[in-house]
């Protein structure tokens, strides 16, 4: 059988709005406006590169029913450019785009764009030189609230090729989602398919993966600073050698990205150090491709500025946005908050007759003394491997750790 690649994006919510943005300048919002359609355009782009077998696409293509017929132009355009390269392309509908609500302004589609109905499970093939490649079983929402376990409806038949299932449900209860198309892992693994395109979580997992994969490529342009919208946001990339799927590429494709850093500005004597350090920061996350970086920023450690940066914030914000607009990519900083403590006297704390006292008297014994230190973190080790990552983190010592844990329980019981 042919060795062969193709694309599997989700979640592509074409025209979306953009949430908890307040001061946004006018090309910012340019910027956001377009995102979404010109990460469509990647993705076609991407594809044409890659020369792909297929496109399969797993559900909410648009925002809402409602369906912008701008969104939808720029999505009949792209599928022009993909069928012209004669491309197959197959689309399922989830909970934002369900069959049964909204408005088309498409009555039909190009050639070799499927798109499956609601009623049950529909299967279309894709030949290459007369032999069969791949199967794809699909089936969209017909309404927004789907409850019904549509994943045990998917079955292998006997067609030959890579069996894909095309679907958009939430696998596992996945909280922040809500929990429409309900399944469970094992439920995808008696279906027997070879790979499982999944969509309606915005977080990128590989569910499962060697005889059945199972992928959420998350979406593709992030919305808003939850969590789940954070960082490089795509597509997934999926190649097939020998009949199975051999691995599973993550190809970003988002223009914009949402953000959210901490930065410790302990040891800043004024603001204009403040403003460097966060600069130097957000440097650090550019990466190539990315047209504008949206950032929230958490400002820790211990700094006698705390009453100063508080008097002055959305000032502050808009002159790091003076700093950075003008530049390629450009930054917004779009959030800033402040979590410093004034800076404490460690020796006067010392002294304290308390529990912070005590703690700290301690952890000085544990510093001097290698021996205690490495046997008394021997017997912590799992919390500690909880405590911000550490012990996970490569080049973290001990000594490291003690100050971390030390400064932790000062922010916590100096009070």
């Amino acid at each position: 059988m042919a060795d062969f690649t193709f694309l599997h994006a989700a979640d592509l919510h074409l025209d979306t709005p953009f949430e908890g943005l307040v001061r946004v300048a006018p090309e910012i919002g340019e910027a956001l406006r377009d995102a979404s359609l010109v990460a469509f355009d990647r993705l076609v782009d991407r594809a044409l590169k890659e020369r792909v077998a297929f496109v399969v696409l797993a559900g909410d293509v648009y925002d809402g029913p409602e369906r912008g017929l701008r969104a939808q132009l720029a999505f009949k355009r792209g599928l022009e450019r993909l069928s012209a390269a004669n491309i197959p392309v197959f689309v399922v509908h989830g909970n934002h785009d369900p069959v049964e609500e909204g408005w088309s302004a498409i009555r039909s589609w190009p050639p070799g764009v499927h798109v499956f109905g609601s009623d049950e499970v529909e299967r279309r093939t894709v030949e290459h030189e007369g032999k069969v490649l791949a199967v794809v079983h699909g089936r969209s929402f017909a309404r927004r609230a789907e409850r019904s376990n549509l994943a045990r409806t998917f079955a292998r038949t006997s067609e030959p090729g890579l069996h894909v299932g095309l679907l958009h449900a939430n696998v596992g209860g996945q909280p922040g989602h809500d929990d429409y198309a309900p399944c469970s892992l094992e439920d995808l693994r008696a279906s027997r398919l070879d790979y499982w395109a999944l969509g309606h979580v915005h977080t990128r997992q590989v569910l499962l993966e060697g005889e059945t994969w199972a992928v959420y490529p998350g979406n593709l342009q992030g919305r808003s600073f939850k969590p789940s919208e954070l960082g490089a946001k795509g597509a997934s990339l999926v190649h097939v050698r020998s009949g199975r799927v051999e691995r599973v590429e993550h190809v970003p494709l988002s223009p914009v990205r949402f953000e959210a850093l901490q930065v410790d500005v302990t040891g800043c004597e004024d603001l204009g150090e403040v403003e460097q350090r966060l600069l130097s920061r957000a440097e650090e996350r550019i990466e190539s491709g990315v047209e504008g970086y949206l950032l929230s920023v958490e400002l820790v450690g211990r700094s006698p500025l705390e009453e100063e940066l508080a008097n002055s914030l959305d000032e502050f914000a808009r002159a790091l946005d003076d700093a950075t607009l003008g530049k390629t990519p450009w930054m917004h900083w779009a959030r800033l908050r402040l979590a410093l403590a004034r800076p404490v006297d460690r020796s006067a704390l010392l002294q304290r007759r308390d529990l912070l006292g005590a703690l700290l008297r301690r952890l000085e014994v544990l510093a001097e003394d290698e021996e205690a230190r490495k046997a008394m973190l021997s017997e912590v080790d799992a919390p500690l491997r909880s405590f911000r990552g550490w012990r996970e983190a490569p080049g973290v010592d001990d000594e490291a750790l003690l100050a971390e844990v030390e400064a932790e329980a000062v922010r916590k019981l100096e009070g």
